[in-house]
């Protein structure tokens, strides 16, 4: 064995070496290479359990039933330093003022909301008390409390910022308030007393006209979802009259066109033609490729503004967390607003707090193997992963529970198969030439949409705290 001098330097070492060195010999040697690799990849369950449907035409149109829409919408408030005043034209999204349309009316209206500090345990009105003023959230969250069946308090629901309470004073007629609202947090709300409702219908006729049309169309038949209602009569005895009936549809159904996402890819000849062994130059961009457009993909289906998941949840469907981090109430109360649920969609890290809050209690939520991936499960139904969901700066994320697939009028993926050039389902790889300097070019394009056939086939469950222990 030769002992080499550690003073030496590295080119006395080469003199004094007997044998070839590693770095030579790989000169003559070839290496083992990876494809290459790409840390944004990530499982895209969405698209994995989502069932895809043949979009023909490229438009996907949705038929329902009848709906009476009320507005059931949330309110817009804007801010000057303390001062919190709602937009006049979002008093439309209050039921009996859908559709007025006199802005110089509710601008006046929107003038005598006056501005209120509940804090946080208070009591904003009181189950039994008179119903005489109309309340809009612009901060905070408010429980609905109401009466058990053996007389204990029983938390009907949680609202937040944006929607409102005690609408029905808007007709005019006198009732009482079936729950007790109660701040959950400190709470910044917009009140309407009755009185200045009545002195401002003194001075416009067409408010007062149409509240009370409104009050009178209230009174048309239509089932708990307000779906127009089919007349049916069971259990008559004799040769009674039948009622006779129809099914009603909506008149301007909503229709889904297929979403895009493309790019170029640009390859140059000459690394085409010479550097393709042991892998496929071309081959290997593309694979990159795709993956980026489908991971695009999903985020758009969860993020976008006009199909998104996140944003097409019917209002009625979107909840709050009782306290700010996802309970096992909050995660029982979006599971029992459907039926079949097929999974849970959230942010991995959401899914670290659902284990937390689980495990205060007690609770270790069971696992499922899903394609041959152990997932956390609640009640039974998958947690998927998806870090397509945003946390805000808050801290805040989204938990998304869906039912899937049009036989159970679920949610549903639109693509379109048998596209010219097609790659992969829905996505096609079209060759558009080669330019003056050799660079060859592809466009690369996937087309998707996602569709809700029925609103209770979408929930989500909002503002999660995913920070606090």
């Amino acid at each position: 064995m030769t002992v080499t001098d550690p003073g030496l330097s590295p080119e006395e070492v080469e003199h004094q070496r007997q044998s070839l060195s590693t770095s030579a010999a790989r000169n003559l040697a070839t290496t083992t290479k990876s494809v290459p690799q790409m840390q944004g990849i990530s499982p895209r369950w969405l698209l994995r359990k989502l069932p895809w449907v043949q979009t023909q035409a490229g438009t996907y149109r949705v038929n329902r039933r009848l709906t009476y829409s009320l507005g059931d919408g949330r309110v817009t408030f804007i801010s000057t330093g303390p001062d919190i005043r709602v937009i006049p034209q979002e008093l439309r999204e209050l039921p009996g003022l859908r559709d007025f349309e006199d802005e110089s009316v509710l601008a006046a209206l929107a003038d005598r909301f006056q501005q209120r500090e509940v804090r946080q345990g208070e009591t904003i009105v009181e189950l039994g008390r008179p119903a005489d003023e109309v309340y809009l959230i612009a901060h905070g969250k408010v429980s609905r409390v109401g009466r058990g069946e053996y007389g204990d308090e029983t938390v009907l629901d949680t609202l937040a910022n944006g929607e409102y309470f005690g609408a029905e004073v808007l007709t005019g007629q006198e009732t009482q308030w079936e729950f007790t609202a109660r701040a959950v947090t400190p709470v910044i709300v917009l009140v309407l007393p009755l009185r200045e409702l009545r002195q401002l219908n003194g001075h416009a006729d067409a408010l007062r006209t149409h509240l009370e049309d409104f009050a009178r169309g209230r009174s048309k038949p239509q089932n708990k979802h307000g779906e127009a209602a089919i007349e049916i009569a069971s259990g008559h005895e004799g040769e009674p009259d039948l009622p006779t009936t129809f099914v009603d549809y909506e008149l301007h159904p909503r229709e889904y066109e297929l979403s895009v996402a493309q790019t170029v890819l640009r390859v140059h000849s000459r690394v085409s033609d010479l550097f393709n062994n042991p892998m496929n130059q071309t081959e290997q961009q593309l694979r990159l490729t795709v993956e980026a457009l489908r991971e695009r993909q999903e985020h758009e289906m969860i993020n976008n503004r006009d199909f998104g998941l996140l944003h097409n949840a019917d209002l009625k469907q979107r909840i709050h967390t009782r306290s700010g981090p996802p309970t096992p109430d909050d995660m029982d109360d979006l599971l029992s607003r459907r039926r079949k649920t097929a999974f849970f969609l959230a942010h991995p890290r959401t899914i670290a707090a659902i284990g937390r809050e689980a495990n205060k209690r007690g609770l270790y939520p069971e696992t499922t193997l899903v394609d041959g991936t152990h997932v956390t499960t609640w009640r039974g139904v998958p947690i998927l992963p998806s870090n397509k969901i945003p946390i805000t700066e808050h801290g805040t994320s989204s938990i998304i529970a869906m039912r899937v697939g049009e036989d159970d009028n679920g949610v549903i993926g639109l693509h379109q198969t048998g596209i010219p050039d097609e790659y992969q389902p829905s996505l096609n790889v079209r060759f558009m030439g080669i330019d003056e300097k050799g660079i060859i070019s592809y466009l690369v394009s996937a087309y998707y949409s996602v569709a809700v056939l029925v609103p209770d086939a979408l929930g989500v469950l909002e503002h999660v705290e995913i920070g606090r222990y």
